[in-house]
C-alpha cells in the first residue's frame, strides 16, 4: 500500500450515514476520492462491530475498526507488518481491548437506577422488535446492534435533572457516561479519543508523517474530535450543532449528515 497523506477516523450514525434513514449515498464521492487516494478510513463509533463489518463489505473497506465508543480496536491480523500489543486474536483480528465488559456495565447500571430511582431502558432490556421501533433498523441489523462486548446504550425515562444525576453516579462508580445521537452510554475507562490515539500510533510507525481526520456530530465524538489534527463537527438534522461541543478547534462542517461529510472531506482531499 502506498503512503498515504491522511487517516481519517469517522462516526457513523447521523455523520458518515443519515441518522433517519442509516443511507451514506449522499457521501459516495467523497467515499470514491478517499478509495482513488489509498487513504484508511477507519469506522470509530458506538456501533458494535457486527454492525461495522455488513458496512465494511458493502464500501469494500479493509481497515480496522473502533467499536462501541473506543471499548476495542479491531486490526485485521495481516495490516501492520510490524509486531504490536494486542489483548486476543478473534476472527482475524488482532483485538486491542480498552473497554469493560458488557455484562458488568448492565448490571452497573441497574444497580444505580435502583439506588437513585431513575427509570431507563437499555439494548439489553429491548428485544430485537423493540430496538426496531427504537432505532428505525430492520430486524437483521437490529439483532447486530444487540451483539454487544464492551457498552449498553439506554434511554432516560425519567425526567430531567435524573439524567445528570445518574451521570454522575456513573462517574462517581469509576465508570464512564456519554451521550450519542439517540442514547446515552455507560461504558468503562475508554473513549473514541483513546483508541485514536492508539490507532494513531501504529499508523505513524509506518508512516510518521500521516495526519489524522476526525468526522462527528455528537458529544461522545468529543474524545476523538480532541485527538485528531483537523477536526470536523458535522451538523445535526435541522442544520444545528451539538450544543455541548464548543472547542475552538473544531471545524463546523457545511452540511448534514453525510452530504456535511462528503462535502468537507472533498474541500480537504480534492
Amino acid at each position: 500500500m502506498q503512503e498515504p497523506e491522511y487517516v481519517i477516523y469517522t462516526d457513523m450514525d447521523g455523520t458518515l450515514i443519515d441518522h433517519d434513514t442509516y443511507s451514506y449515498e449522499a457521501a459516495r464521492p467523497a467515499l470514491e476520492l478517499i478509495r482513488k487516494k489509498y487513504i484508511p478510513l477507519v469506522f470509530c463509533t458506538s456501533k458494535t462491530r457486527a454492525e461495522l463489518e455488513v458496512y465494511c463489505k458493502e464500501l469494500e473497506i479493509y481497515h480496522p475498526l473502533i467499536s462501541e465508543n473506543g471499548g476495542a480496536i479491531f486490526i485485521p491480523e495481516d495490516y501492520f507488518d510490524y509486531p504490536y500489543e494486542y489483548s486476543k486474536i478473534s476472527d482475524n483480528y488482532r483485538v486491542i481491548e480498552l473497554g469493560t465488559r458488557y455484562d458488568i456495565l448492565k448490571n452497573t447500571l441497574k444497580e444505580i437506577c435502583t439506588d437513585i430511582q431513575c427509570d431507563v431502558i437499555g439494548f439489553g432490556d429491548m428485544g430485537v422488535d423493540e430496538v426496531c421501533k427504537d432505532t428505525g433498523l430492520e430486524a437483521e441489523a437490529a439483532a447486530l446492534a444487540k451483539l454487544r462486548d464492551y457498552d449498553e446504550a439506554f434511554r432516560i425515562l425519567s425526567p430531567a435533572p435524573k439524567d445528570e444525576e445518574l451521570a454522575r453516579e456513573i462517574v462517581k462508580r469509576g465508570f464512564n457516561c456519554t451521550r450519542g445521537g439517540r442514547y446515552f452510554h455507560i461504558m468503562g475507562n475508554n473513549d473514541k479519543g483513546r483508541a485514536v490515539e492508539m490507532l494513531t500510533q501504529l499508523y505513524r510507525r509506518k508512516w510518521p508523517r500521516i495526519k489524522t481526520i476526525g468526522l462527528g456530530d455528537s458529544l461522545n465524538d468529543l474524545p476523538m474530535l480532541e485527538a485528531v489534527d483537523i477536526a470536523i463537527l458535522v451538523q445535526k438534522a435541522g442544520g444545528i450543532y451539538d450544543p455541548a461541543i464548543t472547542h475552538p478547534g473544531i471545524r463546523k462542517g457545511d452540511g448534514i449528515g453525510p452530504a456535511g461529510w462528503n462535502r468537507e472531506l472533498i474541500n480537504i482531499l480534492g
